[in-house]
């Protein structure tokens, strides 16, 4: 593939951007990209990952941004070792274990915009699995069914009530 800035020499990076929902992607050779000023990776003048997580460390969300916010975002440092919210986002690591209890507040965004939740639920194998499958499924089941009672609706609850009964039993019976 050709670089479709100078349509001359092959095109080794390979951008794509998302921006409001729409995607586009372009392919440029390196001269190319160093006119336009994009990061090559591997060069001294490129990107690093620490660049690339700075920016998702900035993320607030929109409005929520006021020049008080702005002093206290500058303000908040790390009792243990002296860190800046700003150095942090800069760096894109912590300085030290207590960096993440000093920041926790300003994470949670961080995490639900990188990660898409804030809680870990993890990964169950398929084989051994089962029951801790099936536990979260009850779980999930009486947090349906305490809704429901809430609600009033009295007839979902008992089919909820009902189905959870059958899992307990399904899970003494293992």
């Amino acid at each position: 593939m050709l670089c479709q800035e100078c349509d001359k020499k092959p095109a080794t990076l390979h951008f794509t951007k998302i921006v409001n929902g729409e995607k586009t992607e372009f392919h440029i050779c390196e001269a190319c990209a160093r006119e336009r000023g994009e990061g090559i990776p591997g060069t001294a003048n490129g990107f690093s990952i620490h660049s690339l997580l700075s920016g998702l460390l900035d993320f607030e969300p929109a409005g929520s941004m006021n020049t008080l916010g702005a002093k206290s975002q500058q303000q908040l440092r790390c009792e243990h070792c002296g860190l800046t919210y700003t150095q942090f986002s800069k760096m894109g690591r912590f300085g030290c274990s207590n960096c993440y209890i000093q920041f926790g507040s300003k994470l949670d965004p961080i995490f639900k915009r990188v990660h898409g939740n804030t809680t870990h639920v993890g990964k169950i194998p398929k084989r051994t699995g089962v029951q801790i499958q099936v536990k979260r499924e009850i779980e999930q089941l009486r947090r349906d069914l305490h809704m429901r009672i809430e609600q009033e609706e009295f007839e979902d609850a008992a089919q909820i009530r009902d189905r959870i009964r059958e899992l307990e039993r399904n899970i003494a019976d293992v």
